[in-house]
């Protein structure tokens, strides 16, 4: 009998270590997933993020700055400085599309310093117009250069607004595919315009256009060639500008936080048909809007 019961508990042990090693091991999987996870979700608080560092015509450097203080200027003006989440302070530099291949210099209080722009072939666009869409009327120039005037104005904005905010990736204004990119080469007639100084984002009309990030709204208005538009100057000469609206939902001196509705798409001024163009101007220099979204 004695040796039957010493039996039985032998076969329920042995069937019970089975189910103790798949317990354990879950255990051991479970706080090793979960110790992935906060170590995971601590990088991501500590991780550097910051505009994408792309040097050539029509992108950005990003320098690394030793003080807060320091006074950095590109070709005689003030650059956007802007901290990370870890508090280092950067430099951002927009670089002109026009701008040569080869080594540039920028200034850190007074001393000379460089960096190397390496080249970029971007697309080309061959287009056959007739000649009303390829030259405005002569009745409208003097309205294209007061505009091109308050276009300047509005470019050359350098503030506080969110001076000494980290930094957050911009969002994307509209949803949709994009149908044009930055600085593509256009040619009509096979004269050659200006490159493409923004991205066109071929969402539907009325569609709701937002606020990439917080800013001010420093101009608005029906222009001849942009349709309606709006500029946002979210400080320190990072300016942006939505184009071809179909509706304007916010005034000048609004202010904006990142994902506020600002207008709805749609295909005012010289354009073909409904789109959202979109342009990011950094120290007065038209730039690659892409450089700044998450994704």
């Amino acid at each position: 009998m004695k040796e039957n019961q010493r039996n039985l508990k032998s076969i329920k042990l042995e069937m019970a270590l089975p189910l103790l090693t798949i317990f354990h091991a879950s255990i051991l999987v479970l706080f090793t997933l979960f110790s992935f996870s906060m170590i995971s979700h601590a990088d991501t608080e500590n991780e550097t993020l910051l505009p994408i560092d792309s040097r050539i015509p029509g992108g950005i450097a990003v320098i690394p700055l030793k003080d807060k203080t320091d006074n950095v200027s590109f070709k005689g003006k003030k650059v956007w400085k802007v901290n990370d989440r870890n508090d280092q302070t950067w430099a951002v530099i927009g670089i002109p599309l026009s701008q040569k291949v080869g080594q540039v210099e920028y200034k850190i209080n007074g001393k000379d310093f460089s960096f190397s722009i390496k080249d970029k072939a971007y697309r080309e666009q061959h287009l056959t117009v007739k000649r009303k869409h390829s030259n405005p009327p002569a009745d409208q120039i003097k309205r294209i250069q007061k505009e091109s005037r308050l276009s300047k104005t509005a470019f050359t904005t350098f503030s506080n607004i969110n001076k000494n905010k980290p930094y957050e990736p911009f969002l994307l204004p509209a949803k949709g595919p994009i149908s044009s990119p930055f600085g593509l080469k256009r040619f009509f007639n096979e004269q050659a315009r200006r490159p493409h100084s923004g991205i066109d984002i071929a969402a539907p009309r009325g569609s709701n256009i937002i606020a990439p990030a917080d800013g001010e709204v420093i101009l608005t208005g029906e222009f001849f060639f942009n349709g309606n538009s709006i500029f946002i100057d979210h400080g320190q000469g990072l300016i942006t500008m939505y184009c071809h609206m179909d509706q304007l939902d916010i005034a000048m001196g609004d202010t904006v936080k990142a994902g506020d509705v600002i207008g709805k798409v749609g295909s005012t001024g010289r354009v073909t048909g409904p789109h959202l163009h979109w342009t990011v101007s950094l120290n007065n220099s038209r730039i690659e809007p892409l450089l700044f979204t998450e994704n």
